[in-house]
């Protein structure tokens, strides 16, 4: 690991760590001086150092070709805390209602769009982007994992749900109407996750530091929102190898397409283990 990806770690903490003091123990203040701090600090880190590197012709040191300009840490975790604090603008407590469901729309909205236009047309880097690759045909590995996913989720949620009582963070769905709304939301935010804290969070951090530590701290971010939609008890067990797994996914494939697909069908497990948890003989194909 370089000196600079080092040094890029202890700010990129700093900023994801507002993630669980906002969305866990809702304490704004104390994310509001995390982001700060990160953001400082990645300033002091790249004070006084290069901000273009020269590009050589082959291996002639004496035939410079141009210059690329080295992505700035500073304005990248100024990208993932414009999100963050979107998100932080509203209450993620689930609920099904016209209003709520606009509210989640905008903020979430926002949070992967603002970030987007930032680094586009004010910072003009182009360091966020969402590779679809819908023409890239899927390994033989990548349709048994869409499998095994279905497989693990109809054997575990059903468990967490139910005895850990949290189906409860979730508005009861008991008509056509409000299990269609659930239906609908549920989908909405599992691909928003994925162009959030794959395609926005977790890019911008490779672009300073190994995968590893990248995608660690996009886990904390992704699993601290989880908590605050529902996800608690004993749900990051589930929801933290969850995140961790599609970052490297992400990585491996490149697709876009292939890991919102991931998410969707453990977001449809998700939605019939709500439908059965709130009335129970509805859809009798679960152990629990």
């Amino acid at each position: 690991m370089t000196a600079a990806a080092w040094r890029s770690i202890l700010p990129a903490a700093l900023v994801c760590a507002a993630a669980p003091a906002f969305f866990v123990f809702g304490w704004t203040w104390i994310g509001w001086l995390l982001l700060a701090a990160g953001i400082g600090t990645a300033a002091l880190v790249e004070r006084g150092a290069p901000r273009t590197v020269t590009i050589f012709a082959g291996h002639r040191p004496d035939w410079a070709i141009g210059e690329r300009r080295l992505p700035s840490l500073t304005r990248d975790l100024s990208l993932i805390g414009v999100g963050m604090l979107i998100v932080h603008a509203i209450s993620l407590e689930a609920q099904l209602d016209n209003l709520a469901m606009l509210r989640f729309t905008l903020a979430l909205g926002g949070a992967v769009l603002v970030p987007y236009l930032i680094s586009r047309f004010v910072y003009r880097d182009r360091a966020i982007a969402f590779p679809w690759r819908t023409r890239q045909p899927w390994a033989r590995w990548q349709w048994v994992w869409l499998v095994v996913v279905l497989v693990l989720g109809w054997l575990i949620l059903p468990f967490y749900f139910i005895t850990s009582g949290v189906y409860q963070n979730w508005p009861v769905v008991d008509s056509p109407d409000l299990i269609a709304r659930l239906f609908v939301g549920v989908g909405a935010v599992g691909i928003w996750d994925e162009l959030f804290f794959i395609c926005t969070v977790f890019t911008l951090l490779l672009r300073h530091m190994p995968v590893p530590a990248a995608n660690v701290l996009q886990a904390v971010v992704f699993v601290s929102f989880l908590w605050e939609l529902g996800y608690r008890a004993w749900g990051p067990l589930l929801t933290i190898p969850f995140a961790l797994l599609q970052g490297r996914i992400f990585l491996r494939t490149h697709s876009l397409a292939y890991v919102v697909t991931v998410h969707l069908l453990f977001d449809a497990v998700v939605f019939a283990v709500l439908v059965h948890a709130h009335n129970p003989g509805l859809l009798p194909i679960f152990l629990v």
